[in-house]
């Protein structure tokens, strides 16, 4: 079909413009990128979510240029455009998706808006890195996939466990089988000082009270991403 060469064409011509991908501009430490090739056409990028989204170094990437951040916050929206040397910025994710300079955005809202705000990026024709969890219950996990399969545009939940170099080691084990049958497995993701994120100015954020399963992801994916 002429669409859907089109739109695998465009996919493949975003990872070539990437270069080492998405992945790399929020997961790989800094001095890592000194190895990169340049492109000529960099990776233009908006960051939306002015907590989180400050924790990165996309803007060291030499194939990305942070085109503009967004917060709900102007002291949040100031510090990113700080952070990542950014000289303009938007007050919503709604107007920052209307900018037709921007290839792609990394999402980094709190995950209960992850799927509406995925999905409004995708439909503006944005590519998206969207922080975990990718969601909260079933039914946003069919209007993800059916909304990235709809739009040809590339979609990665950020999962920081994959990227870990124990797990990468392990699954070039696996992948040689070198375990021979794996009858059991086990993994522990600690992550000490989370509470001081449950609340904020007072009050109970949507971390407060999380039953642990319902955000698994970086704990399952030792796991997963190996077998």
């Amino acid at each position: 079909m002429k669409q859907n060469h089109t739109e695998n064409h465009s996919r493949r011509k975003f990872v070539e413009k990437a270069g080492i991908g998405l992945a790399s501009m929020a997961l790989v430490p800094k001095f890592n990128f000194l190895n990169t090739s340049q492109v000529e056409n960099k990776v233009r990028i908006g960051i939306i979510g002015g907590r989180f989204g400050a924790s990165f170094q996309f803007h060291e990437h030499p194939n990305c240029i942070v085109e503009a951040v967004s917060d709900l916050r102007l002291d949040r929206r100031e510090n990113l455009m700080k952070v990542y040397k950014c000289r303009k910025s938007y007050s919503s994710l709604e107007e920052l998706i209307q900018d037709s300079n921007i290839d792609a955005v990394f999402i980094a809202t709190p995950a209960p808006d992850h799927v509406r705000h995925v999905i409004a990026a995708l439909n503006a024709g944005k590519h998206v890195l969207c922080a975990v969890p990718a969601e909260l219950n079933l039914e946003e996990c069919y209007q993800l996939k059916e909304t990235v399969i709809k739009s040809g545009l590339i979609y990665m939940m950020a999962e920081t466990s994959y990227f870990r170099q124990n797990t990468i080691s392990v699954r070039k084990l696996y992948q040689e089988n070198s375990f021979g049958e794996i009858f059991s497995a086990a993994a522990e993701y600690n992550h000490p000082g989370l509470e001081s994120l449950w609340f904020e100015d007072k009050k109970p954020t949507w971390r407060h009270g999380l039953p642990p399963m319902l955000y698994p992801t970086h704990c399952t994916s030792f796991l997963i991403s190996v077998t």
